[in-house]
């Protein structure tokens, strides 16, 4: 039986082996249904091809993050979870000021847990920093978390509003600290800062978005950093179908081994791809 997954590359399964239960907590599902008109949205980015890569990799539990390709329509996300079973997914919404409380209900029952600002290109983005604060307060109602996809530079420059925000914040793929700074780079005191008072948490994932594959050598450095500030509030993400490679597609089981070999700690490794996420999302404990 071939082990071939769209939008990924290699057919091998990664050299270390996951832990029960472990997590991915940043993928997409492409539906075409939903789509906004003219968007670019991945064939093939469906859950089964992605229980295909689940199969290869070895993890059972993910989050769902709703693509800017769906813009503020989550149903492809909900219907993602339903189809991998609330036991074992959860989800990340798209939102506009005007959702309904009656929405927000509906989405939680769904099974989504937090909100997301991809705001990395301000010009291509469907939401605005205006909205971050306000929608942030109302979604904390519901306990759920502030996901934010902003660059180094960005984090630095709206920390006051960042530092405003209630309740949980969750930075996506590792903060984006560029080269050659990495750790260096002043976004790093900033989130480190969150991440020891409690109120951050970081996504290990995207390592491509900051620098050359296959090894991506000065993510080592950064995820690595992280872990010594706060253990407790990492988690770990494939981005699967990694909808911003759009001519080379990262091989998942490398990626994985990388992950594994900076960490090093098969405790680390368990606390990382288990209990951090059990605890972030709301899983039942494995």
């Amino acid at each position: 039986m071939s082990n071939a997954v769209a939008h990924s590359a290699g057919t091998a399964a990664p050299r270390v082996s996951l832990p029960a239960h472990a997590c991915d907590c940043h993928i997409h599902i492409y539906e075409p249904r939903y789509a906004t008109p003219g968007a670019a949205v991945l064939p093939n980015a469906t859950v089964a091809e992605y229980r295909k890569l689940q199969a290869r990799t070895g993890n059972t539990r993910t989050v769902i993050v709703n693509p800017a390709a769906h813009a503020f329509d989550n149903r492809a996300t909900l219907e993602a979870i339903a189809q991998l079973g609330p036991d074992k997914a959860r989800g990340v919404a798209v939102l506009k000021p005007e959702v309904t409380d009656t929405q927000l209900g509906e989405l939680h029952a769904g099974g989504i847990r937090g909100i997301r600002f991809t705001l990395f290109d301000p010009r291509t983005a469907v939401t605005r920093f205006e909205w971050v604060e306000p929608l942030s307060r109302r979604v904390h109602e519901l306990g759920w978390h502030t996901q934010l996809h902003w660059r180094g530079d960005q984090i630095v420059e709206h920390s006051d509003l960042i530092s405003r925000l209630p309740g949980i914040i969750v930075f996506d793929h590792m903060g984006r600290l560029p080269r050659p700074e990495g750790a260096l780079h002043p976004a790093f005191a900033i989130v480190a800062r969150l991440m020891e008072q409690g109120r951050a948490w970081v996504k290990l994932s995207g390592p491509y978005l900051d620098d050359v594959g296959p090894d991506y050598p000065s993510r080592a450095a950064v995820v690595r950093a992280y872990a010594r500030i706060a253990p407790q509030r990492l988690v770990w993400g494939s981005d699967w179908p990694h909808p911003t490679e759009k001519e080379r597609k990262p091989d998942d089981a490398h990626m994985l081994d990388l992950f594994a070999g900076w960490l090093g700690d098969a405790h680390l490794r368990q606390r990382i791809l288990v209990d951090n996420p059990e605890q972030l999302y709301g899983f039942a404990p494995a």
